[in-house]
């Protein structure tokens, strides 16, 4: 009897085991329906119809690029008369790039890389509907340009708020790489804060979708279909994607759309002062837990930070509550803010925080700096024009040394040995013939040394934050 009620009970266990595997395997089955690999599909097809393909055609001096061909025994072998280079120097070149459209009325988001000193942009669709475009603005600074199509009820890309972006956030690339047409990329934020030196004015997002060559000026999307950045460079020793990629962010990059727009042109804030990173060192010397801010190195004179009271040696910290945590990140900062804006400044003095007011002024033009304070300018190299840097000169160029000399760079012509050589606006003369100028006269003294032999010029290149040697024929 015993025996009957056991194998009873044996029955009834195996019976509730074999339901609850059936119920198990029924389970997993309809896994694959309820749990389905995760698409990105609605984001591409949110935002696609607003990234368009854009071509340029510019017109580029081809002697410049093919010095060669100036040579007689190089135009025989290529077959080439004479006078083809001296009368047609020019050449036509294309070049493809990607925008984003901002509003249903056809104003789009680019590089300036994309469109700078084209003759004729073309805008096509997804769906291969093509619009001639013209240029309202461009920012080299910033590498950011507005063009425009006539066109109406567009569709567009919504802006999103790049500021919270954090470092692990799924975004989306959309842009016409290499021309073969549009195309998406999936990855993360693998960076914010960004510089890498190819602009003036940098605070880029690093991100590992595939970008190449052809999406510049294309969309950096979130994962709600929001725009958070424009894709604009790549850091790449094939040319290819190697998975560093650079974004412009919308925080940056709509606030010189909303000048461009306006104006034209951008009007930027400036501080005035030549500040540097804050080391252990430093931080200990202060008395900080650890190195934040930058430490102010010089306060130019009559400066919106000279009025403010700033003093050398003071350590910005934040600004209107936004942590600094570079000298680019103050540079961007500042230069981002509105002219006329009244910005507070969190610093420590003598190892004490504090408050500081500052009312920014417009950042001055070159040309406004040369004629109120050095009227002078030399041109006794062909082509290019100096002067000598003043006070208000290193205030523009807050990324200049503090203990840099040198002379200004205020012009080049395009067509000169010079510029040819890779001149440019802006750079400074520090050396003529392995000797130190400073003044025009100095220079013009090393200048007439050796006039059978090019000119040797050690230059320092702002932008690249470097100083390189050029010789230049005479």
């Amino acid at each position: 009897m015993r025996k009957s009620v056991n194998d009873k009970g044996i029955l009834t266990m195996m019976t509730a085991v074999l339901l609850i595997t059936a119920a198990v395997s029924m389970a997993t089955a309809q896994a694959p329906v309820d749990n389905q690999l995760r698409s990105y599909a609605d984001v591409a097809e949110k935002t696609m119809p607003a990234v368009v393909n854009i071509s340029t055609d510019k017109i580029v001096d081809s002697s410049s690029r093919r010095p060669f061909m100036n040579d007689p025994m190089f135009r025989r072998f290529f077959n080439m008369p004479d006078d083809d280079v001296h009368n047609n120097p020019e050449r036509l070149e294309h070049s493809l790039g990607s925008g984003i459209v901002i509003s249903s009325d056809g104003y789009i988001l680019t590089n300036n890389h994309v469109v700078e000193n084209a003759s004729k942009i073309r805008v096509t669709f997804l769906g291969d509907k093509e619009y001639e475009a013209e240029i309202i603005g461009t920012d080299p600074p910033t590498d950011v340009a507005l063009i425009k199509i006539d066109a109406e009820n567009l569709p567009i890309v919504h802006i999103g708020d790049s500021d919270k972006l954090r470092v692990g956030d799924q975004v989306m690339a959309i842009g016409n790489p290499f021309g073969v047409g549009q195309t998406v990329t999936l990855g993360i934020v693998s960076a914010l804060g960004r510089n890498i030196g190819l602009m003036d004015y940098s605070d880029l997002i690093q991100t590992d979708a595939s970008i190449n060559p052809g999406n510049s000026g294309g969309a950096l999307v979130n994962m709600q279909g929001r725009l958070v950045g424009m894709n604009a460079a790549i850091l790449s020793r094939s040319g290819g994607s190697q998975g560093i990629g650079f974004a412009i962010p919308t925080s940056m990059a709509m606030r010189i759309v909303d000048s461009l727009k306006e104006t034209g042109t951008v009007q930027r804030a400036y501080l005035g002062v030549l500040p540097q990173p804050v080391d252990q060192s430093m931080a200990d010397y202060y008395g900080m837990d650890r190195p934040r801010g930058v430490l102010i190195t010089q306060v130019n004179e009559d400066t919106p930070a000279e009025k403010a009271g700033l003093k050398d040696g003071d350590i910005i910290l934040s600004v209107d509550g936004r942590e600094i945590k570079n000298p680019s990140m103050l540079r961007n900062v500042i230069s981002l803010s509105e002219v006329g804006q009244e910005v507070e400044l969190a610093i420590v003095r003598e190892g004490a925080e504090q408050n500081v007011a500052v009312k920014l002024e417009k950042f001055p033009d070159p040309e406004q700096v040369a004629e109120i304070d050095d009227p002078d300018e030399d041109e006794t190299l062909d082509g290019v024009i100096v002067r000598e840097m003043t006070t208000s000169m290193r205030a523009m160029m807050e990324t200049l040394p503090e203990d840099m000399e040198g002379l200004v760079v205020t012009g080049v012509e395009q067509t000169s040995n010079a510029a040819r050589e890779g001149l440019a606006e802006g750079d400074i003369i520090l050396e003529v013939g392995k000797e130190p100028v400073t003044t025009l006269k100095g220079y013009q003294q090393a200048l007439g040394k050796n006039t059978d032999r090019p000119v040797f010029l050690r230059v320092y290149k702002p932008l690249q934050r470097q100083s390189i040697y050029i010789a230049v024929p005479r």
